[in-house]
């Protein structure tokens, strides 16, 4: 789930074109064309293959290349929303869509045309810089890590990235706040709406501050689309529906649904060198690596945890295969068995690592430093598991604030182009013990 640090993948992103329909007024709204996700297919188990499947292997099964096709249009069709267009949620008044929006509560009836919208263009700034700045909240009250990376954004970037936060926070309290009750009907009614709420985001409108950020954000970056943020809400309902992964395949259409989705959902915001949908279709890999290692992470970090929840997210073939049981893990059996499968899950965690490293330098340059300083954090929780022997039932693996601040600058280091700084970041690391594990 999305609580805590959970996928909070906010390096890469990549999601497929949807076109969007003209949305002047909101009125005489067509259909918008969906694009289907390839990787709602079921998987069958595959047995007695201890070894890993090649990250291209694994793709290409399941079909991740067809989310960025060269012959899909343009987002967002050919006309943009306006400032005057926005209406007042629940207003359908045709007197005050030929004027601003709002002005139905600042009583400016007897003001021109020019000073109404001069009044709705202030106080739409006013709601707004309100709406970010609890947007910005929220992510510091809930992901501490996250967060910590945003600062190293430019002002405009992290507001935007703190708005998309927020709407997966609020994504993941439907399905996991306190008084949920899961498999509910009136849950998939709430997730239901709260889809259609996503579209009227997207149609830039919004029924509360929160949802004004995210639509502010996705005006912003005109190359952010519906998809990913669909898919997370597939991915809510995976939490609803099951408590157990038969396979790593299982696990791996989950992971990419609630943690890969925030990296597509944030690659338009973080930019790429190389512009327009090539840069960030070469980019797709390894922002899906690096959301399914963080996701990966959070999972090896919150084993025991999740069985309080009755939840076991490591495959079940992944069990069987070091002849471990669900008994022997609702009952914290720590022994050779389980130490050997947590090194084998450690082993698949930093493999998507280092497929996610080699794209950092895809990144515009202003947003590798936050993107590369997540990566080494998420990193070094799999150091600290392996510090603590493994023991993730009664010990809870993190990294100290002191310590997240001493990996900045070696981050900074690993970001740089320039070769000259390769002695620096080598003495760096082994200073500081917490280089990224070799294959």
């Amino acid at each position: 789930m999305y609580g805590g640090e959970h996928q909070q993948s906010m390096a890469f992103a990549h999601s497929a074109w949807a076109p969007r329909p003209s949305v002047k007024g909101f009125t005489n709204r067509e259909p918008v064309r969906r694009v289907t996700m390839v990787m709602e297919k079921s998987f069958s188990p595959r047995r007695n293959n201890p070894q890993f499947e090649s990250f291209d292997a694994l793709h290409d099964r399941l079909g991740i290349e067809n989310l960025w096709s060269s012959e899909t249009p343009e987002p967002f069709g050919l006309t943009q929303t306006s400032t005057s267009d926005v209406l007042v949620v629940g207003d359908d008044s045709p007197s005050t869509k030929s004027v601003m929006p709002w002005d139905t509560t600042t009583g400016a009836l007897g003001v021109s045309l020019l000073g109404r919208r001069m009044r709705f263009l202030r106080k739409r700034q006013q709601i707004l810089a309100k709406s970010y700045e609890e947007c910005r909240r929220i992510t510091e009250l809930f992901s501490k890590t996250f967060y910590l990376g945003t600062q190293l954004l430019s002002p405009e970037k992290r507001r935007a990235v703190w708005a998309v936060y927020t709407w997966c926070r609020r994504t993941d309290d439907i399905v996991d706040g306190p008084r949920v009750t899961q498999r509910s009907a009136a849950l998939r009614n709430q997730l239901a709406d709260w889809e259609t709420r996503l579209d009227e985001i997207f149609d830039g409108a919004g029924r509360d501050g929160l949802d004004m950020a995210l639509a502010d954000a996705v005006g912003n970056y005109p190359c952010m689309t519906c998809t990913p943020f669909r898919d997370m809400i597939k991915g809510m309902l995976m939490d609803v529906d099951q408590a157990r992964f038969e396979t790593f395949d299982d696990l791996y259409l989950y992971c990419y649904r609630v943690a890969g989705t925030v990296g597509l959902m944030t690659l338009p915001i973080m930019g790429t060198v190389k512009p327009g949908r090539e840069g960030l279709r070469e980019a797709m890999e390894a922002a899906l690596a690096l959301g399914i290692g963080l996701q990966l992470t959070n999972i090896l970090r919150d084993v025991g945890e999740d069985r309080l929840r009755g939840r076991i997210y490591l495959p079940l073939e992944d069990l069987h295969r070091f002849n471990y049981t669900e008994e022997d893990l609702m009952n914290c059996v720590l022994d050779t068995r389980y130490k050997n499968l947590m090194k084998f899950e450690i082993a698949r965690a930093r493999k998507y690592f280092r497929k996610a490293q080699k794209g950092v330098h895809l990144l515009a340059e202003d947003s590798r430093l936050p993107v590369q300083a997540s990566l080494d954090m998420y990193s070094q929780i799999l150091d600290v598991l392996e510090e603590n022997g493994f023991d993730n039932f009664n010990r809870r693996a993190y990294i100290s604030k002191s310590r997240k601040l001493l990996t900045v600058p070696m981050s900074f280091l690993r970001t740089r182009d320039d070769t000259a700084w390769k002695p620096v970041l080598d003495v760096a690391e082994f200073l500081a013990g917490s280089k990224i594990h070799a294959a």
